[in-house]
């Protein structure tokens, strides 16, 4: 190989001077004259601010070159090769200059002694050696900082087992304790010495409460065995006892004093709800006190109602018949939502097992029976009622809905109806489970009325929110002997329409010797028609409409239509019986059909007949308590029909005897402008006068 070829392979170095040189020469490589390159001996020589100025000024040359290779580049120029290679050359020098002056600046950390250890490199170790000195100082005092808050938050959380002690106050500490626990002289000015004293006493004192319990321990270990003695005695004295109560059964039917029969009653009484509960206990109290005739009784499932309180026993074979029942169910079908809700309404609707039941008994042996029930979910009380009367009554066909158990009790108070619940608290109820109103549901579960509620002691307030409501014995108790009076006289007035209704249907209207003075002696006009109608038809009748309007008729009330004629004359009496009678007098509207239609609206002697009977009814009441009312107003209703139509004047342009003769005595025919007639009969004289 030529020495050219061999020229051409020798790569060029930049020299540390920024001359280019031959080669590059290692760490022992000799120069052409002979001599070795030492780097330790070129780090001795160079100068470092000349060293600095150069690597300065090469940063900043190869800065420059490097912007010019990128403007090159950015251009997209193919003939800016040549440039881009002519300036990558001398970069590629620079680049191996810095190189060398980076590697000459740190070379010195590897020497020892001499100058060199104050070179930058060491004196950089050097100061971050004593950083991390006084970094890992600051971390031991910081250590040592937090292990001492850490022991201060302890000392001062720390509880003492006699913070949790209750002691007596300061002030009982120095009245009762002895001088020699308490030491006033030193504990009240050293809290430390106070503290350790109350302890001591605190201590004594539980010493001799300790000595006191075991004393009641004693005590109370005598006293079981009593209790145990006497137990044993009164277990062996209860079949004693009862077989003295099964001995003097005989005895007790004969003295009308049935104990045993109350025992067994309020043995099962211990079963009702405390609605029912109360009710028995305030009727039994009133019926023993007040009305002999007057019989309590509870009916029902005693072992039912016992069910309803135990909880439920887990049973050990559910296990063993899961399967079945896995596989039962899997074959039936599941319920659809109608049967689902039936079943929920079922059990919103559901009575008490146990019903207590009341018997009242009238003078003529004739028992209003009512059963009360307890609606459990619902939280009301529901009544049924029926009659039994001594003798079998002449059945009327008028007399259908008197004795009626869904409108026998009707109105017993003001507006109690009895068709809707009195508990505001149902209605969501019934929302959940689509009931619309519990007057669907009366004729089976009986009627909820106001005055049932009171004699359970419930009482549902409606301007104030609904809490649990509770039965009140109070409450039961002032309200029993005022609705057992309204109830017998509510029985006795009903049978006695029912006679009256029998002898009306046949043409007689029934007139007691007592009120025989009320009439004249003669009463020409006579009853032919006697019909029970329906509210319906009641209010279409158009001489009706007054009395609907004033609030007098409503759908609760019983409405007949009376005929009473005379000759061509028939007076029609639409006639509403108010629940409430004879308390509240029935109200008759008119209407006589003669020589036309005739009524209130258009002749004032009919609404003259109409006071006669709804107005001055105070007259026609008779012998208390005035059951006989309405057969007075159709007797006097045939009475002033006489009046009216023997005062007519006489028709001159027809022939023949006057239709209706005058037999009624009277001072004046007519008076005033309204020309009304004579209608009041004045006893004993005979004669009719004007109001």
């Amino acid at each position: 190989m030529s020495s050219e070829s061999s020229k051409k392979r020798k790569p060029k170095v930049i020299r540390t001077d920024g001359a280019p040189q031959e080669g590059k020469r290692g760490k022992g490589d000799a120069d052409q004259d002979g001599r070795y390159y030492s780097e330790e001996g070129e780090v001795d020589v160079r100068d470092p601010i000349k060293d600095y100025e150069l690597y300065r000024d090469t940063c900043q040359e190869l800065q420059r070159l490097m912007a010019e290779i990128q403007e090159l580049k950015s251009r997209g120029i193919k003939d800016n090769a040549a440039e881009i290679d002519e300036r990558r050359i001398p970069s590629s020098g620079h680049f191996l200059l810095m190189s060398k002056l980076h590697l000459l600046s740190f070379r010195v950390c590897l020497l020892e002694g001499g100058d060199r250890a104050s070179s930058p490199a060491v004196l950089l170790l050097q100061a971050k050696q004593k950083v991390d000195a006084y970094h890992l100082q600051l971390q031991n005092l910081l250590y040592e900082v937090m292990h001492l808050q850490k022991e201060i938050t302890k000392c001062l959380e720390f509880k003492s087992k006699h913070e949790e002690i209750e002691l007596v106050s300061l002030e009982e500490f120095y009245r009762e304790a002895p001088p020699e626990i308490s030491r006033p002289a030193i504990t009240l000015s050293e809290p430390h010495q106070q503290t350790l004293a109350r302890l001591d006493w605190e201590l004594e004192q539980r010493k001799r409460l300790a000595e006191k319990y075991k004393e009641c321990l004693t005590s109370k270990e005598k006293i079981l065995k009593e209790i145990e003695v006497k137990k044993e005695y009164l277990s062996s004295l209860q079949p004693r006892l009862n077989s003295i109560m099964q001995a003097s059964l005989p005895v007790q039917e004969y003295l009308f004093m049935p104990f045993d029969q109350a025992h067994k009653q309020y043995e099962t009484a211990r079963h009702l709800p405390p609605p029912l509960y109360v009710l028995f206990v305030q009727a039994s109290a009133y019926g023993q006190a007040c009305d002999k005739k007057l019989v309590v009784a509870i009916e029902g499932s005693v072992e039912e109602a016992k069910a309803l309180y135990k909880p439920p026993e887990d049973s050990q074979d559910d296990e063993s018949d899961s399967d079945a029942e896995e596989e039962q169910t899997t074959k039936r079908r599941r319920p659809t939502l109608g049967v689902q809700l039936d079943d929920k309404r079922k059990e919103m609707l559901k009575r008490h097992p146990l019903s207590v039941t009341i018997d009242l008994k009238c003078k003529d042996d004739n028992v209003l029976h009512l059963t009360f029930y307890y609606l459990m979910n619902l939280n009301v009380m529901t009544v049924k009622a029926k009659v039994t009367t001594a003798v079998e009554m002449t059945t009327a066909i008028s007399a259908g809905d008197l004795l009626s158990p869904d409108s026998l009790l009707n109105c017993l108070y003001p507006g109690d109806h009895g068709r809707r619940t009195p508990n505001p608290a149902n209605q969501f109820q019934f929302d959940k489970v689509g009931i619309q109103t519990l007057s669907d549901y009366v004729t089976e579960l009986g009627h909820p009325y106001v005055w049932v509620q009171k004699l359970g002691g419930l009482h549902f307030p409606k301007d104030q929110p609904q809490h649990t409501v509770t039965a009140n014995n109070s409450l039961s108790a002032s309200h029993m002997e005022l609705t057992v009076k309204l109830l017998r006289s509510r029985l006795q007035s009903r049978l006695a329409l029912h006679k009256q209704f029998a002898s009306l249907e046949h043409g007689v209207v029934p007139v007691s010797s007592e009120c025989q003075h009320l009439f004249p002696a003669k009463v020409v006009s006579r009853l032919v028609k006697w019909a029970a109608i329906p509210y319906e038809d009641y209010a279409e009748l158009p001489y009706t409409k007054d009395v609907i309007e004033a609030g007098l008729a409503e759908d609760t009330h019983l409405y007949y239509m009376a005929l009473i004629e005379r000759g061509t004359a028939k007076l029609q009496a639409a006639v509403v019986v108010n629940p409430g009678y004879s308390t509240l007098p029935p109200v008759f509207s008119l209407c006589l059909n003669w020589k036309g239609e005739r009524n209130s609206s258009n002749d004032d002697n009919i609404r003259a007949m109409e006071s006669e009977v709804n107005v001055n009814y105070k007259e026609l009441w008779g012998p208390k308590p005035g059951y006989q009312l309405l057969t007075n107003q159709l007797q006097r209703l045939c009475m002033v029909l006489d009046v009216y139509l023997e005062t007519e004047p006489h028709d001159t342009s027809v022939e023949g005897p006057k239709e209706f003769p005058q037999e009624k005595m009277c001072l004046r025919l007519v008076r005033g402008p309204m020309r009304l007639k004579p209608f009041k009969f004045n006893y004993p004289q005979g004669f009719f006068s004007h109001r």
